[in-house]
């Protein structure tokens, strides 16, 4: 008898859930509050684990990469405005992919359209489950459309939230946002460039990091970049008030270089920004009988990780390979699924605040601290490149 699957949400985390539900022989319906597909986003460094579940969920050859030649130049602003050589992002170890977020889920859509299988996943735009009810055998949920505001029944024998970090499921299932959301006491903005900062060549990374504040510009080989501000702040609810643009020239008021002025120029221009608070989710179970979360609904292990789409693909990967190792009992394999993926989340979210003293760092002697082991890194990388450089000249 076919098993049915309710996922709730349309980016990485959810289509990735439902190309691994139809991989263990499930039928799976996605529902996604927009009233259509997303395209574009910020910069992703897809890890090699993001990688490698992209070959087992079969969208590899659609993926889309932007990586410039070793990574290309990135560049350290000074408080004087000079440019040093830096370490961007993607230069760490792993040798991750450049993409942007609508490049993974492009790749996912062609994989859940029925292009390899002729099977197209049932996808419901401008939908939201009202209610759901886990009798034991299978959850029953009530769904609105948007549009009509009908609601309608329909049962599945499992749902799979994968609505984001202020996921509805995880609210109307676990309990309040404030039960799992940690507070990380800093903000985020992101979005697009229609153009390089000036002077600077079109692939480059441009870093201008101080106390409490950063820019960081994110190159590629194919495209304009795309730009993260970033800032500390004791009281996050209130930066989300009043206009978010002001608001930025304020915070970085005084960092007089060309990233800065350029990019909140180009914020007064953009169509479309993301601006939000930071955090983590940590939850003690994933699952609840039949209902279960992924991505950032489940383990959110924030921007400053650089694990997000990494992990999303591998929750939709494991989740299917669990449901086929245990293909008659869900309850079983969600706890697989869970065993496997646990360690890794929780390294991932534990590195974080290393990694958050990377992009912003917390006081003047972190600065300082920071700027000395770049520039050791970018030496020790400059150094690894000349080395490869000289055995592919020899041939060696």
């Amino acid at each position: 008898m076919p098993k049915h699957a309710l996922v709730v949400g349309l980016g990485i985390a959810g289509m990735s859930a439902a190309i691994g539900l139809r991989q263990a022989g499930w039928t799976p319906v996605i529902v996604e509050r927009a009233p259509q597909r997303r395209t574009g986003g910020y910069f992703v460094g897809l890890m090699a684990e993001g990688r490698r579940a992209t070959v087992a969920l079969g969208i590899a050859d659609h993926l889309h990469t932007r990586n410039p030649p070793d990574g290309g130049k990135a560049w350290s602003l000074t408080r004087r405005g000079d440019r040093e050589p830096g370490v961007g992002f993607l230069h760490q170890p792993g040798d991750p992919a450049a993409v942007v977020r609508g490049d993974i889920e492009a790749a996912l859509w062609r994989g859940i359209s029925g292009e390899a299988t002729g099977e197209p996943v049932d996808v419901r735009f401008a939908t939201t489950p009202v209610e759901i009810d886990d009798t034991g055998n299978d959850v029953r949920v009530l769904l609105e459309d948007a549009g009509t505001g009908a609601q309608y029944r329909e049962s599945f024998d499992l749902v799979v939230g994968a609505d984001g970090l202020r996921s509805r499921v995880r609210r109307m299932v676990f309990g309040p946002h404030e039960d799992y959301m940690t507070t990380w006491d800093a903000m985020i903005c992101v979005f697009q460039l229609r153009e390089q900062v000036p002077s600077f060549a079109a692939a480059d990374s441009i870093i201008s990091a101080r106390a409490g504040r950063a820019v960081w510009v994110f190159g590629f080989a194919d495209r304009p970049p795309t730009v993260l501000l970033t800032y500390r702040t004791d009281d996050t609810r209130r930066q989300l008030t009043g206009s978010t643009i002001q608001r930025l020239r304020t915070v970085f008021s005084g960092m007089d270089d060309p990233a800065v002025r350029h990019t909140l120029a180009a914020l007064e221009q953009t169509p479309e920004f993301l601006f939000d608070s930071v955090h983590q989710v940590k939850m003690p179970r994933w699952s609840s009988g039949r209902v279960a979360l992924s991505g950032d609904a489940a383990w959110c292990p924030n921007l400053y990780s650089g694990m997000g789409a990494t992990a999303a693909l591998r929750g939709g990967a494991e989740l299917g390979r669990a449901l086929l190792e245990c293909p008659d009992d869900p309850d079983a394999a969600l706890t697989v699924w869970e065993s496997r993926l646990r360690p890794f989340i929780r390294k991932h979210q534990r590195s974080a605040r290393l990694k958050q003293q990377m992009f912003v760092p917390s006081s003047r002697p972190v600065e300082a601290v920071r700027s000395v082991v770049l520039r050791l890194a970018c030496t020790a990388r400059e150094r690894r490149l000349a080395k490869a450089r000289a055995r592919t000249s020899t041939g060696n």
